[in-house]
């Protein structure tokens, strides 16, 4: 299976997230609107610029030259402390946000990460996904991302350093030579400044320049390195998404549909497939559910949501839909044309902390060995080949 990957890239990360930070807590100044900097102690050695704003650039303030230098060339400069406790802040809110989308997520830095989306489309496309993640960023988080679309690490990453801010770029292997192989050598990710000259001096420039030499050569030269980078230089890499398992505070799927749906009965067979794979992504985590939520746009984009309490905390597949379906039939009292559905769980309990009743257990007990035989299922034969038989028509609504 071809594999799906997104590379998310926080835009000016430290000067967003003090931004952002000061605007909720009541500052009147968006300082990424003036010419502004993150920097070092002043009094010390290491007071150096180590995020600018947009007005600052245009001052000619270059990152990591000294505080004297920037405000030599912008006296009006308003300088702003690191604070990496508020960048840990939001670095885990956006994680947290990314939760919603895929477990397998790797924390490259800590503005950046991959996502390896390849299980969780639910036949939506990588770049619907992308563009809902961006636009959720903005409007939940408040600072801006720029995403990289692609089949492998490599082509993600190369993809989100594009044109910024805010922007989605694709790099797919039809793509590579038209957007990856113009740029300059200095580009290709992975390569280090004193191999730029050395590639100079064999008159390779551009990244195409280093695809198309001869690979033998610069094994010869490079060693294994030399090989990495031609491989690089030709978008193979077949790195996996190393990423650890974290339980989130919620778990949630949507999906905008292939053609808007104004069928009550379809959307009840897309709420149940998407309800599937947020309970499997439930017990996974060993995790228990307490409040369900089901959120609908229409064609005219009006965003509605309805939330629920379920009468027993529970992972099962059977309880949580029911719950969903009622949301549903609440909220979908006058039939309007639908684009995107979406469901979601929120105050999760640890399975081994909850001590249930004697009627909640025995009320679990039947639907979790059902739903843990599905689960086993789906891991030994891949999660889409196994599916309830309410979910069989629901085909032609997610492609």
């Amino acid at each position: 299976m071809e594999k799906q990957i997104l590379h998310i890239d926080v835009n000016n990360a430290f000067l967003s997230w003090t931004a952002v930070d000061m605007l909720r807590k009541g500052s009147k100044i968006d300082i990424r609107q003036i010419p502004a900097i993150i920097g070092g102690d002043e009094t010390k050695r290491s007071g150096i610029v180590l995020a600018k704003s947009m007005k600052a650039k245009e001052c000619g303030i270059k990152t990591a030259e000294t505080i004297y230098q920037a405000k030599m060339k912008c006296p009006s400069i308003k300088i702003f402390s690191s604070n990496f406790k508020i960048y840990r802040e939001y670095s885990d809110k956006l994680y947290e946000l990314l939760l919603q989308y895929t477990d397998k997520i790797e924390r490259f830095s800590i503005d950046e990460c991959f996502l390896d989306m390849t299980e969780y489309l639910m036949k939506d496309t990588l770049i619907n996904k992308a563009k809902e993640i961006s636009k959720r960023v903005v409007e939940e988080l408040g600072f801006s991302v720029n995403i990289g679309v692609a089949h492998n690490k490599l082509l993600a990453k190369m993809a989100s350093d594009f044109t910024k801010p805010n922007k989605i770029h694709t790099l797919f292997p039809e793509e590579i030579a038209k957007k990856m192989w113009p740029l300059p050598i200095s580009k290709l990710f992975g390569l280090g400044k004193k191999t730029v000259p050395k590639l100079y001096n064999m008159q390779i420039k551009t990244i195409g320049d280093l695809a198309k030499a001869d690979v033998n050569i610069l094994s010869k030269k490079f060693g294994k390195h030399g090989i990495k980078m031609w491989e690089y230089a030709n978008g193979i890499d077949l790195s996996k998404v190393v990423y650890k398992l974290e339980k989130p505070k919620g778990v949630g799927n949507s999906i905008t549909l292939s053609r808007n749906i104004k069928e009550i009965e379809k959307l009840e067979e897309i709420l149940l497939a998407l309800t599937e794979q947020v309970t499997y992504r439930l017990r996974k985590y060993d995790l228990l559910a307490n409040t369900v939520n089901v959120q609908l746009r229409t064609k005219d984009f009006e965003d509605t949501s309805h939330q629920g309490k379920l009468i027993v905390t529970t992972s099962s597949t059977k309880e949580i839909y029911k719950k969903a379906k009622q949301l549903l039939h609440e909220m979908y009292q006058i039939p309007k044309e639908i684009r995107l559905i979406g469901v979601r769980v929120d105050n999760l309990t640890e399975k081994e902390e909850l001590q249930l009743s004697l009627f909640s257990n025995q009320f679990n007990e039947k639907q979790e060995k059902l739903d843990k035989v599905v689960d086993e299922l789906k891991n030994k034969y891949g999660y889409h080949k196994i599916t309830r038989a309410g979910k069989m028509n629901t085909e032609n609504y997610l492609k």
